[in-house]
C-alpha cells in the first residue's frame, strides 16, 4: 500500500524539539530544524545540522483547506507544531496561545475550561475552536463569558489559527476566526523506519507543585495499520501571585485518556478512529468577590471517525471527511455560600451537558488552463447542538436554557495562481441555522462571499488585500436565557431579570483586510532566514448581539424587543432588565505582525497588534466593546551553543492597560493595570533520544491580573521536565513520508 503524505509529519518530537528555543517562545511562526517533517526519506531520527533540513515554513490547510506554507498563505495564520508546544511547556491550555499576534486564550486561575478571543470576537462560537476535526461548541453563561473547550496541552501536536472570517469555508459562525488542534498520534512516536515507539515526560513547577506525566506509546503493524494509545495526569496546587499571596481555587487536577486507530485499506486512502476522554476537577466561582462557589467535575468526550483519499498524480479528486461526536459534561455541586432561589444551598448539585455530532467533507480538483494552476474545493458540513442542562435548586437553568440547534453550510472555493506573481481567491459559502426549544425558535439563512488577490512583484514579497463575509447563528443561550439575577448592572439595585428573546438575527461579519508577506533567505549571511507578516484589518458587523439592559423599577415593558406580542408586567420585584439584542453594528479594526530573524546562533523574533473595538449604530452606539483585548508586543532573543544541542532565550512581553475610559458602561469586566513579563527558557538535548527543559516564568515576580481575568496570574514559576523516548523494531519497505508495497 501507498502511504498518505499529508503535509506536516512529526517523525520524532524529540529531534524537532532539539537544537532550537523560539518553538518555546511562541512568537516565531516555525524555525530551523522544526521541519524534519521536509526531510529526506533516509533521514534518521538524529538532529542533522544542515541547511537540507532546515524549515521555516511548516504547511496548513486551515485558510483555505488547500496545503500551503504558512508565509505564503493570503491570510493572518500563525501556525505552531510540536517542538514549539513542546518547549512552551504549558501547564494550562492558555499557554498554547502565548504571544500570538491578535489571539488570546481566557482561562481564569480557577477553572479549566478555556476561551479563545481573536480580534476582539470571542464567545457563543464566534470563534470556532475544533479538536481532531471536532467542533467544541460548549457554553456557560457567567461573568467571565460564555463559550469554551478542555482540553489536555501536553496532548497537543499541531495549533493553526487563522484571524477573522477569511476561512468561512472551514465552517458556520467563525466570524472572529479558527482555531484547529491536533492531539499527537502515531507519527510523532515512532521514529521513522521503526514499528513502535513510547514517549514519557514528567514535569514539576514550583510556586504551588504542579506535577505532569505522560506515557504515550504507539505500534506500526505492517505497512497499513498504526496503533497509537496514552494517558497524561496533570495535579496543581494553588499557585501564589506576584505578592506572594496564595490565589484562592487556582489548583486543578485533570487526567486524559486517548487511543487511535489508522488503517490504509488501498493505496492513498486513509481512515483514522480516535478516541478523547479528559476528565478535570477545579472549585470555581463568578468572580473574585463572589461568596457562592461550586465544585466542578468537567468531562470532555470526543470520537472521530475520517476517510481522506490523496493521491499526487490525481488531479481530480482529494478527498478528506470526517464525522464527529463530542460531549461536555459539567457537574457542580454548591460548597459554599447563603442558600438563596437563585444558586440554592449548600450541597445542591446542578449540571450542564452539550452533546454536538457533526459532519465535514470537501474535495479539492485540480487543472492548468490559460496560463492558470487552479484548484477547485467544493464541500458542506453541518453540526447539531443537544444541550441539556438541569438545575431543580436554583436558576442555572434559566441563565442556560436547553435546547437544540442544527447549523450547517456548503461552500464552493476558486483557488489560482497565475505564473508566480499572482494569487487569486474566489469563493461562496451557503449557510443555514435552525434553533428550538420548549420555549420557542427561530432560524435563518445566507451566502456569505469572499475574495482575495495577492500581488508578488519579488520573490520575497507579497501584498494582498481581502474582502471577506461569515454569518454566525444566535445560540440556545442567547436566545432563550431567562431567569432573576442577584447582581445589579444599574447601581442602587438588588437584582435585574433576564428575559429571553427568539427573534434574535443571526452576525454578519464583513472583514476588509490587507496585508503583507516577507520571506527573504541569505539576507546578511549565508544561511540565514526572515519571515514576517504585517496585516491591518476592519471587520464590521451587522446585527452584533450584546447584553443589553433597559426597564424601569415599575411598570410594563411591552412589547418585549423580539417578542412584539409578548408584554412583560413587574410582578418579580426586579428593578431592571437585561436581553441580548441585535445592536445593529459593531466595527473592530486593527494591526497585527509576527516575525523572526534566525541566523542559527542567534535568534530573534518579535509580535503583537494594536485593536480597538465599538458599537457604531443603534442606541449603544459609541460604547466601545468589552471583549477589545489590550495591545501588547512580545520581543525573544535567543541563542543556540554545544553544537546547538543547548539553547537559551528570554522573551520580554509588554502589555497596555485597559482603562475604565476603553470599557463600555455597567461593563461586568474590571480594568487592568500595565504588566512587563520576562520569562527565560533552557533547553537541552544529550541524545537523540532525551531532552531536558527549564523555565522560569516571570522572572521578576510581577504582580498582574490578565484582562477578563479576576483572579491574578502566577508569580515567579520555576518549570523542569525531562522526556525520553524508545523504540525498536524494523518496518520493511518504508521510506518516510510515502512508502510503497
Amino acid at each position: 500500500m501507498r502511504k498518505i503524505d499529508r503535509g506536516p509529519r512529526s517523525p520524532s518530537t524529540l529531534a524537532r524539539t532539539a537544537g532550537w528555543g523560539v518553538s518555546w517562545l511562541a512568537l516565531v511562526a516555525a524555525v530551523p530544524a522544526m521541519a524534519q517533517e521536509a526531510a529526506a526519506p533516509e533521514a534518521t531520527a538524529a538532529v542533522v545540522a544542515t541547511d537540507e533540513f532546515v524549515e521555516l515554513d511548516p504547511i496548513t490547510v486551515v485558510a483555505t483547506r488547500t496545503a500551503e506554507s504558512w508565509i505564503d498563505t493570503l491570510a493572518g495564520v500563525t501556525v505552531r507544531r510540536s517542538a514549539q508546544l513542546d518547549m512552551l511547556m504549558p501547564s494550562r491550555t492558555a499557554d498554547l496561545f502565548e504571544g500570538m499576534p491578535g489571539t488570546t486564550a481566557i482561562q481564569n486561575a480557577n477553572t479549566s475550561q478555556t476561551q479563545i478571543n481573536i480580534r476582539g470576537l470571542q464567545d457563543f462560537g464566534r470563534v470556532a475552536v475544533i479538536v481532531d476535526g471536532a467542533r467544541q461548541n460548549f457554553n456557560q453563561l457567567g461573568h467571565a463569558g460564555a463559550g469554551g473547550f478542555f482540553i489536555e496541552p501536553g496532548l497537543i501536536a499541531d495549533v493553526d489559527v487563522v484571524r477573522g472570517p477569511v476561512s468561512n469555508i472551514y465552517g458556520s459562525g467563525a466570524i472572529g476566526g479558527v482555531v484547529t488542534m491536533r492531539t499527537k498520534d502515531a507519527d510523532d512516536i515512532i521514529a521513522p523506519g521503526k514499528s513502535w515507539g513510547v514517549e514519557a515526560t514528567g514535569e514539576a513547577a514550583g510556586n504551588g507543585f504542579m506535577g505532569y506525566g505522560s506515557v504515550l506509546g504507539a505500534a506500526r503493524v505492517g505497512e497499513n495499520v498504526d496503533l497509537f494509545i496514552g494517558g497524561t495526569y496533570r495535579d496543581a496546587d494553588n499557585y501564589h501571585d506576584g505578592n506572594g499571596d496564595v490565589v484562592p481555587d487556582s489548583g486543578f487536577d485533570t487526567w486524559t485518556g486517548i487511543a487511535k486507530a489508522t488503517f490504509r485499506p488501498a493505496d492513498f486512502h486513509e481512515i483514522k478512529l480516535t478516541a478523547l476522554n479528559y476528565d478535570t476537577q477545579f472549585t470555581t466561582s463568578a468572580d473574585a468577590g463572589a461568596a457562592t462557589s461550586y465544585s466542578t467535575q468537567a468531562t470532555n468526550r470526543t470520537v472521530t471517525a475520517s476517510w481522506n483519499y490523496e493521491n499526487p498524480e490525481d488531479n481530480l479528486f482529494d478527498w478528506r471527511s470526517s464525522v464527529y461526536w463530542n460531549q461536555v459534561d459539567q457537574d457542580q455541586v454548591k460548597v459554599t455560600g447563603s442558600s438563596n432561589p437563585i444558586t440554592g444551598a449548600v450541597g445542591d448539585p446542578r449540571s450542564f451537558v452539550i452533546d454536538t455530532v457533526g459532519f465535514d467533507a470537501n474535495n479539492t480538483s485540480r487543472f492548468s488552463a490559460a496560463g492558470w494552476n487552479s484548484a477547485i474545493t467544493f464541500g458542506g458540513d453541518y453540526f447539531q447542538d443537544e444541550i441539556d442542562n438541569t438545575d431543580d435548586y436554583g436558576f442555572g437553568e434559566g441563565y442556560n436554557p436547553s435546547g437544540d440547534r442544527g447549523v450547517g453550510g456548503a461552500f464552493v472555493q476558486w483557488k489560482g495562481n497565475y505564473s508566480t506573481w499572482l494569487e487569486a481567491i474566489a469563493a461562496l459559502r451557503y449557510d443555514a441555522y435552525s434553533l428550538n426549544s420548549d420555549d420557542g425558535g427561530t432560524s435563518g439563512e445566507r451566502v456569505s462571499p469572499k475574495l482575495t488577490l495577492g500581488v508578488t512583484p519579488w520573490s520575497w514579497l507579497t501584498l494582498y488585500g481581502t474582502y471577506a463575509e461569515g454569518y454566525r447563528a444566535p445560540t440556545v443561550t442567547e436566545a432563550l436565557v431567562s431567569g432573576p439575577h442577584p447582581l445589579p448592572f444599574n447601581t442602587g439595585g438588588t437584582m435585574f431579570y433576564f428575559l429571553p428573546n427568539p427573534g434574535l438575527q443571526a452576525e454578519v461579519g464583513k472583514n476588509k483586510e490587507v496585508g503583507i508577506n516577507i520571506k527573504k533567505d541569505d539576507l546578511f549571511v549565508a544561511g540565514d532566514k526572515l519571515r514576517a507578516k504585517f496585516n491591518y484589518y476592519q471587520n464590521d458587523v451587522d446585527n452584533y448581539i450584546e447584553l443589553v439592559e433597559f426597564g424601569s423599577s415599575t411598570g410594563t415593558i411591552c412589547p418585549i424587543p423580539g417578542q412584539p406580542n409578548t408584554c412583560f408586567p413587574y410582578n418579580w420585584g426586579v428593578p431592571g432588565y437585561a436581553q441580548y439584542q441585535n445592536v445593529q453594528e459593531a466595527r473592530l479594526k486593527g494591526f497585527e505582525f509576527e516575525g523572526t530573524y534566525d541566523a542559527r546562533k542567534w535568534f530573534l523574533g518579535v509580535a503583537g497588534q494594536i485593536s480597538e473595538g465599538e458599537i457604531t449604530a443603534g442606541p449603544s452606539a459609541g460604547q466601545p466593546l468589552s471583549s477589545i483585548q489590550p495591545d501588547q508586543v512580545s520581543t525573544t532573543l535567543g541563542f543556540r551553543f554545544l553544537d546547538e544541542k543547548l539553547t537559551v532565550a528570554v522573551r520580554w512581553t509588554a502589555v497596555a492597560a485597559v482603562k475604565a475610559s476603553d470599557l463600555p458602561v455597567n461593563s461586568v469586566f474590571e480594568p487592568t493595570d500595565s504588566f512587563n513579563l520576562v520569562s527565560v527558557y533552557a533547553g537541552y538535548q544529550p541524545n537523540e533520544n532525551m531532552l531536558w527543559r527549564l523555565s522560569v516564568e516571570n522572572l521578576l515576580d510581577e504582580q498582574y491580573t490578565q484582562y477578563e481575568n479576576f483572579l491574578p496570574s502566577a508569580g515567579l514559576t520555576v518549570k523542569g521536565a525531562l522526556t525520553v523516548r524508545f523504540g525498536g523494531g524494523e518496518v520493511a519497505s518504508i521510506s518516510d513520508p510515502l512508502y510503497v508495497k
